[in-house]
């Protein structure tokens, strides 16, 4: 739906934005074809592997790793703050780190701290959307402190 919408996590009822709001990232809730306004908040959304699928079940592993290059080369270049990954199985694979979990990662991406958060689309019902605040609220609270002077 998102591919065919043209906007990131446009599926009724994907949670990305309404944890991106909650976790103080937005002033609002936003919607999914608000998607390029996130830059005005000093985020941005691209994608490990620019395909549509259903999930990272549909992906392989070469393609996940040739992601996860094309993603260090791009904040290489754009030098964000913290890249962020959501779904810890497509950081798993992309960096080959088996026993990644969520959150703060030892490793960086193209130079830059990375994040991982699990994916909030709603195949992913091991995590709530209070759950998905909460993480999302640590990144924006990690964002923050390292911001500090």
């Amino acid at each position: 739906m998102s591919f065919e919408r043209g906007h990131h996590f446009a599926r009724p009822g994907n949670r990305f934005w309404p944890a991106l709001h909650g976790a103080g990232f937005t002033p609002r809730l936003m919607r999914p074809d608000e998607d390029m306004e996130l830059l005005e908040y000093g985020v941005g959304v691209t994608n490990v592997v620019d395909r549509p699928t259903r999930g990272v079940a549909d992906l392989s592993a070469d393609e996940l790793r040739a992601g996860g290059e094309a993603l260090a080369r791009f904040a290489a270049r754009y030098r964000p703050r913290v890249m962020a990954v959501l779904g810890v199985t497509a950081w798993r694979a992309a960096y080959e780190r088996p026993g990644a979990v969520v959150g703060l990662q030892p490793e960086t991406v193209g130079g830059c701290a990375a994040w991982v958060l699990p994916n909030p689309s709603g195949l992913n019902a091991h995590y709530q959307l209070p759950d998905l605040i909460r993480l999302f609220g640590e990144l924006r609270s990690w964002v923050s402190i390292s911001a500090s002077p």
